[in-house]
């Protein structure tokens, strides 16, 4: 540990991030030969941004090496299917990316790579799996950099983990603690996912249980405990649960039976651990960043993640 520094690993959302880089900034923004570099540029701003303001002295970007897993799909067929573009025969389903993003995707791997950021994806699983498992696996304090709600579950005041949300824009950081999320949702960090598999998620293809919304939702888990309780309690009838949530949830009981498991975030993969800890980057390695500067047009972003990088080492 350096001197005076409270050591912090800083876990990204990779995709999240560089999506809304690439809607948050036009797409005239390109390199010398044409090609756009919006999503590349405006990642690299959030880098400098981030990396700035919450000193990380780790940081590891997380990568989907496959956004839809083939066996969370096979327990819920639902689970991102309007996102597919193409569905690909024993292989990762094509999710709908515009094609000036898609372009820049390698790239964005490559600069990160450059700039000594490892990148870390787990084979049939998603970057938030890999973000659990790293951040189940820290022994320092952990920020979880996403603009997506399925995290907050990993939310731990006691582990010192917590979530900065990206939903409503750079300039408007939100720091999720457990405090935050229970006023939000009514429900404590360690009960999101059940909250979220009984009330749904949209952007996910997750339906949850019709009827039930995010007030019912919250009752239940506050009355009930948890949602393995709460489906004991659709079983009893002396359990005080009124006639139509009973219902609700006995109707729904195949989707409940694999909900959970799709829904929360693993954190047991087996993972390299990656070497996360920001350093000073080496003479060849900036001379490489300067060439691929030049050949993208990286300009005042590179610029401007090297100085926040090089502050943080």
């Amino acid at each position: 540990m350096i001197a005076g520094v409270t050591e912090r690993l800083m876990l990204l959302d990779t995709a999240s991030l560089y999506f809304r880089a690439f809607y948050g900034l036009p797409d005239t923004i390109r390199a010398p030969d044409g090609t756009p570099v919006n999503a590349v540029r405006g990642l690299l701003d959030m880098v400098a941004r981030l990396v700035t303001d919450f000193e990380p002295t780790g940081l590891v970007a997380c990568w989907d090496d496959n956004w839809r897993p083939n066996w969370r799909v096979e327990l819920l067929p639902a689970y991102k299917a309007h996102r597919v573009a193409e569905v690909v025969a024993d292989g990762n389903d094509v999710e709908e990316t515009p094609e000036l993003l898609a372009a820049q995707v390698p790239l964005i791997r490559e600069v990160l790579g450059a700039l000594g950021i490892p990148v870390v994806g787990a084979e049939d699983h998603e970057a938030d799996d890999v973000i659990g498992t790293l951040s189940a696996r820290a022994r320092i304090p952990v920020d979880v950099v996403t603009g997506d709600r399925d995290l907050f579950q990993l939310v731990d005041d006691e582990a010192a983990v917590r979530v900065i949300y990206t939903a409503r824009g750079m300039s408007k950081l939100e720091l999720v603690t457990a405090d935050v999320v229970t006023a939000k949702y009514g429900v404590p960090a360690d009960r999101y996912a059940d909250f979220a598999a009984l009330r749904g998620d949209p952007s996910d293809g997750i339906p949850g249980v019709p009827g039930i919304g995010e007030k019912t939702a919250a009752s239940l888990l506050a009355q009930f405990g948890d949602l393995a309780g709460v489906l004991r309690a659709a079983q009893d009838p002396a359990a005080g649960m009124s006639a139509s949530v009973r219902a609700k949830l006995t109707g729904a009981s195949a989707y409940l039976d694999v909900a959970p498991r799709v829904v929360k975030v693993r954190r047991d993969l087996v993972l390299h651990d990656p070497e996360a800890r920001l350093h000073p980057l080496g003479a060849d390695r900036l001379e490489a960043l300067g060439e691929l500067s030049d050949k993208w047009g990286l300009g005042g972003s590179l610029t401007r993640a090297l100085k926040a990088l090089g502050a943080a080492t």
